[in-house]
């Protein structure tokens, strides 16, 4: 009874095993939903101004280069009580600037955001200037916000008379808590018995898995997928609390993420990066590598004594070609991508010459997966 208790034991415990290692395994590949997908409604909105920066130490726009500067400086002027009309003004403190910003969602009226400023004119540089009320509009057209303050600049110019020294862009620059939110949107989250769910990378599995991890928490089918890029969520019957509620108990669920196969190349820089899912058929791969060198070397010619010669120079060209093969390399079928990349690194090529390798398996039908390039 012994033996046969402890032998019991021990293929449970074999069992147990194989069962919670697949466990681990997908746990270790999972995501919130609240990292993985977005909440309708809660969302930040855009805003942009148009505004002019004063102080700047002689680093401001041309006026005469400028003219929407002058503009804009002459009806400040004229709505503080100060006549410019006709006058000549000559000013180079003043900069004519783009002011962005982003309205946080449910942001309340009297509460406070960054905005960015950036030159619109020929300036040189914002360095110690200061944003005037610049009014921040919506796409409607409404103002939302009011900026101002003093800007600070993500680099800095620094010039004499033979040289000049810049780090950063001097023309752009950012106001910390520098808006003012004057209007709210208007949207009640807490009132809504639906709403959906819009996934940041669309795909039929992972929004089906969510779905089902939804439903499974709550115990009432309550999420629907209704394409790889939309889950909706209804409130359901009986729950005790609202909306709210019932987002802060799901998005915090772990759910195995899942992706097309697909390979990014970055043609200009030479950067590859390969999906988990990229597989590759057996195929038979070659390359070669053509170098033309061309070296110019003339040859000063002197005349002869008492010739009445001038001293010239003879063309001499070195080309050389060199021609280097390599034998074809069979890159086996893989199975994960460590051994397809073990097999394209086997052929020892740069990444440059990789990414016409993958290209031209692609064309063959060898490689299943996305080739898209940037």
């Amino acid at each position: 009874m012994t033996k046969s208790l402890l032998h019991r034991l021990i293929a449970g415990a074999l069992t147990l095993s194989m069962v919670l290692l697949p466990t681990l395994e997908s746990q270790a590949a999972a995501a919130r939903i609240k990292d993985i997908v977005d909440f309708e409604g809660i969302r930040e909105n855009q805003l942009v101004g148009y505004g002019l920066v004063v102080g700047l130490n002689g680093t401001g726009d041309s006026l005469n280069n400028s003219p929407f500067t002058k503009q804009s400086l002459q009806s400040m002027l004229e709505r503080l009580g100060v006549n410019t009309a006709g006058e000549n003004v000559r000013t180079n403190n003043v900069a004519a600037v783009m002011v962005t910003a982003n309205l946080p969602p449910f942001a309340t009226q009297g509460s406070r955001m960054d905005v960015s400023v950036a030159a619109l004119g020929d300036s040189d540089s914002l360095q110690g200037g200061t944003l005037l009320v610049t009014p921040l509009l919506g796409a409607d057209g409404e103002v939302y916000a009011i900026a101002q303050g003093p800007v600070a600049i993500n680099g800095f110019k620094a010039e004499g008379d033979a040289a000049t020294i810049i780090s950063g862009v001097p023309t752009t620059g950012r106001i910390s808590s520098g808006a003012l939110i004057e209007r709210e949107i208007d949207f009640h989250l807490g009132s809504q018995t639906s709403l959906r769910l819009a996934l940041r990378n669309p795909d039929l599995t992972t929004a089906r898995r969510i779905a089902l991890a939804v439903n499974d928490f709550i115990g009432a089918p309550t999420a629907t997928p209704e394409d790889p890029a939309t889950v909706r969520l209804t409130l359901p019957h009986g729950f005790n609390g609202n909306i709210v509620d019932l987002l802060t108990d799901i998005e915090q669920l772990m759910v195995e993420t899942d992706q097309t196969a697909k390979i990014v190349i970055d043609e200009n820089s030479g950067i590859i990066v390969m999906g988990r899912d990229v597989r590759v058929s057996s195929v038979a791969v070659a390359q070669s590598n053509l170098t033309v060198t061309i070296a110019e070397d003339p040859t000063v010619v002197q005349p002869a004594p008492l010739s009445q010669g001038v001293t010239a120079s003879e063309a001499n060209t070195n080309l050389n070609a060199n021609l280097s093969e390599t034998a074809l390399t069979i890159v086996n079928e893989s199975v994960t991508l460590q051994e397809l990349v073990d097999g394209l690194n086997a052929l020892g090529i740069s990444p440059r010459d990789l990414i016409a390798i993958l290209q031209a398996i692609k064309a063959t039908g060898a490689l299943q997966a996305e080739i898209e390039v940037l």
